[in-house]
């Protein structure tokens, strides 16, 4: 949930469509986006779930490939944050339809290749190998991730789009936001490390 919450290349793709165009863009964009994100989710579970099934030293490097994701995302958040400020509020005066929202969402999440990484090394730390049926944990983990995906990006746009002049008007506040949810990345992904080196 801490990840979730943390304002990563997800919730600040809802956030500018929020801005830009509102709480209804911003909240179909969110459904989209998680429906993508499942998908994804599925495939690396039936990918990788047999792999991590039978080998210790597999999972174990995707423990630490987990970490050092993390502390990478963080630092590229505080790194590019100006950047990412300017291109929230350039999205455009048309709003999109209800479908094509969801449609674009749903290519961002299913075709996100920080997302794939993202399932491939970040959601194995929560499976119990001993319980085995790996993949179908994987597949369970996806869809609760999902789900807190949706009420917390969703919750984001709503938020977005109510303050929606109030943020556009100073990119400041979104650096900040975006600079914030880097440092908790790169703290997540340290505390992973730690699990890692002590398991290992």
């Amino acid at each position: 949930m801490v990840i979730i919450l943390a304002p990563g290349p997800s919730v600040l793709f809802v956030i500018a469509r929020a801005i830009a165009w509102g709480r209804k863009t911003a909240v179909f964009t969110v459904a989209g986006n998680v429906t993508g994100a499942f998908v994804l989710s599925t495939f690396v579970a039936f990918g990788l779930g047999p792999i991590l099934q039978s080998s210790d030293i597999a999972y174990i490097a995707v423990q630490f490939g987990g970490g050092l994701y993390l502390v990478y995302l963080g630092i590229d958040a505080i790194k590019h944050r100006e950047v990412q400020a300017a291109d929230m509020t350039n999205q455009g005066d048309v709003a999109p339809s209800v479908r094509r929202s969801i449609r674009d969402g749903f290519w961002v999440g299913a075709l996100n290749p920080k997302g794939l990484v993202f399932y491939a090394a970040v959601l194995p730390q929560f499976i119990d190998r001993e319980r085995g049926h790996i993949t179908g944990q994987l597949i369970l983990l996806g869809a609760i991730f999902s789900i807190l995906a949706f009420i917390s990006d969703g919750s984001w746009g709503l938020l977005a789009g109510t303050a929606r002049q109030w943020l556009a008007t100073d990119p400041k506040r979104l650096e900040r936001l975006r600079a914030t949810g880097g440092t908790i990345m790169i703290i997540l992904g340290i505390s992973v490390l730690i699990a890692a080196i002590v398991s290992a």
